[in-house]
């Protein structure tokens, strides 16, 4: 560990649970790079990941945003084209879009798509797959209502999605955030993720929560918000 970890790593006390608005504040202490680190948030579930009724997953609007503008995609037709370019999106397509997919060219963090064009989109499932890039029902990406989804994905819409342990990682904004904002961002998600709670869930259904920057240590929050 470099002298910097170890000196930031000692601003945190790993035995404590932190309010949200101290480790909101902690957070950015820790933030020691000479980046604007990201603020990532992670939720640890009591839930059986491998059982599908279990899966927590959805999509929060952000109040404070994410401090970066996200490239959206937008692959549709016709009128809908129109709509996503009005709405903002950065680039909008429908063949040629395929075309520059399959060779590779992704420069765009989401992709949303009209339910009429998923079926195009399977001959280049295997590129957009790994990168957790293809469109998808349940995170709101496949959709007719293209202008409002691109107007939140740009305001700070985010999806949250549990992996193979269980655990949620969402960012939640950046370093140079007033701790207040990050605060904000915390609540909401936290909100959004309890309200998810599958009623197939057994016992505790939140374990630990824990806020960190890009470079920072964990700092565990408390469960209540």
């Amino acid at each position: 560990m470099s002298k910097r970890l170890n000196e930031v790593a000692k601003l945190v006390d790993k035995s404590k649970i932190y309010t949200i608005e101290e480790a909101s504040a902690l957070v950015k202490e820790t933030a020691k790079a000479k980046f604007d680190e990201t603020i990532e948030l992670h939720i640890k579930l009591g839930i059986d990941p491998k059982q599908s009724d279990q899966m927590v997953r959805g999509t929060v609007s952000l109040p404070q945003g994410l401090g970066k503008a996200r490239k959206i995609a937008v692959l549709a037709k016709d009128e809908k084209q129109k709509e996503a370019e009005v709405a903002g999106a950065d680039i909008v397509g429908s063949d040629e879009l395929i075309e520059d997919i399959s060779k590779g060219k992704l420069d765009f963090d989401v992709l949303v798509a009209t339910p009429d064009a998923m079926k195009d989109l399977s001959k280049v499932a295997k590129i957009l797959g790994p990168k957790g890039l293809m469109p998808n029902p349940k995170s709101g990406t496949v959709t007719f209502e293209i202008g409002a989804t691109v107007t939140e994905l740009k305001k700070g819409r985010v999806e949250y999605k549990n992996d193979s342990f269980g655990i949620i990682h969402v960012p939640v904004g950046k370093a140079s955030f007033e701790k207040e904002k990050i605060a904000d961002n915390i609540k909401t998600l936290i909100d959004a993720v309890v309200k998810a709670k599958p009623s197939s869930t057994k016992g505790q259904y939140v374990k630990s929560i824990s806020v960190s920057s890009t470079m920072g240590p964990g700092i565990f929050v408390e469960q209540k918000i």
